[in-house]
């Protein structure tokens, strides 16, 4: 089997990469049978000469591979015929604006795995860059912190080299008495636990935290039995809630009551309720001031995230009483930090973590017979069209 490593050409660029060098020795290593060609780029966090330290050719020679191995979405005109590809394609929720894209990948009889639907039998994801996603997004909530209140001014994630790095400039901070509440127990969720554990913040319990005030700053780490409850009062859990979302209200706003800061890594839903509305967000004794929306929800569930920002732009306010855009520094207004491809901004890291979920769970499978269905759970498309599984989507292509 030969593996290609493609050359991510989704603009804005994407530094990350599926398989490390480190990772590429694993495969090679294990399996004697692999091979792997990584396509040359310019951009991408390991250089071409590491690779080549390892022993792997760099060459435009995808056409030479069985599979192919990308993150973001491949172009339409860059997309090789009859290979199997793994990315992420952004299609099994319908997108509309990559209807074209699995329209294509039929026609040229691809067969796509998607990196979303790698799952073992409990559905349960195995690869995904979530941990990433929580980590650079709690730092950022604490740069916008710093930025909204003018008490401090951390660099930007992507000026950054590791994870290491983040947390020495956060530990560096003097912060107020301040709660913060983090919403989620997910990879997203746990990822910005491990920045608040290494700034030694300390970690309360709900019943503290919404009772009592203290000297120092301390978080919250919810989950979505604790910021719902049933309807019908009937005292409800984290299963029943994920079963029934459409019997459960939200019981956030008694932390937004005493929370200066939000850090939401929660996985939202269809048919759950929204944790705090427009409406609540124009109430006196809501306190929350800063908002970093790892999970990036737009006119959804965060009522104050009305569009994504961008690595670039990374921080915008939102005007409770007229819904709508303003200065993050004004006072009054809420500053919310809600990149959507956070993980670009740890790229190296989120490579190497993601790498070596993917050599464990993805690559065994080639040589295993799929003995455990992971292949053919995440297979899209095969002979020009929609699996079994897939099938729903033959509306959304028009075939």
């Amino acid at each position: 089997m030969k593996f290609g490593i493609i050359r991510e050409r989704k603009n804005p660029p994407d530094r990350r990469v599926v398989l490390s060098p480190e990772a590429c020795a694993a495969v090679t290593n294990t399996h004697s049978e692999a091979s792997i060609i990584v396509e040359p780029s310019p951009i991408r966090t390991f250089s071409d000469s590491e690779y080549r330290s390892k022993g792997f050719t760099v060459a435009s020679e995808m056409e030479k591979c069985d599979v192919l191995l990308g993150v973001k979405e491949v172009p339409i005109a860059a997309l090789l015929p009859n290979k199997k590809y793994f990315f992420f394609s952004h299609t099994i929720k319908k997108q509309p604006y990559n209807r074209d894209l699995l329209r294509a990948i039929l026609d040229k009889n691809i067969e796509l795995y998607d990196h979303e639907v790698i799952t073992n039998t409990n559905g349960i994801r195995l690869v995904a860059f979530g941990r990433y996603a929580g980590i650079v997004g709690a730092y950022n909530g604490f740069r916008a912190y710093g930025l909204k209140h003018g008490t401090f001014a951390l660099p930007k994630a992507e000026t950054l080299p590791d994870q290491n790095a983040l947390i020495a400039e956060l530990r560096k901070l003097t912060l107020p008495n301040i709660k913060i509440i983090l919403t989620g127990r997910g990879r997203v969720g746990n990822g910005a636990r491990e920045i608040l554990d290494a700034m030694d913040l300390k970690r309360v319990n709900v019943g503290d935290y919404l009772e009592h005030e203290f000297d120092q700053p301390v978080y919250c780490q919810i989950d979505a039995s604790e910021y719902n409850k049933r309807k019908d009062g009937v005292r409800g859990n984290k299963a029943d809630f994920f079963a029934n979302p459409q019997e459960y209200r939200s019981n956030f706003y008694r932390f937004a009551r005493v929370s200066d800061f939000y850090i939401a890594g929660h996985f939202y839903g269809q048919g759950a309720p929204y944790l705090f509305t427009r409406e609540d967000a124009k109430k006196d004794d809501f306190k929350i001031g800063v908002v970093a929306d790892v999970s990036c929800d737009i006119d959804g569930p965060v009522a104050t995230t009305i569009r994504p920002s961008t690595i670039a732009d990374p921080i915008y306010g939102y005007d409770p009483q007229t819904e709508t855009e303003a200065d993050f520094k004004r006072e009054g207004t809420v500053a919310v930090m809600a990149v959507d491809n956070l993980p670009c901004e740890l790229p190296r890291d989120a490579s190497v973590g993601f790498g070596e979920a993917f050599v464990k769970h993805v690559i065994p499978a080639f040589y295993n017979g799929d003995k455990d269905g992971i292949l053919e759970r995440a297979r899209m498309t095969q002979n020009g069209k929609l699996t079994e599984r897939y099938a729903y989507l033959k509306d959304y292509v028009g075939s």
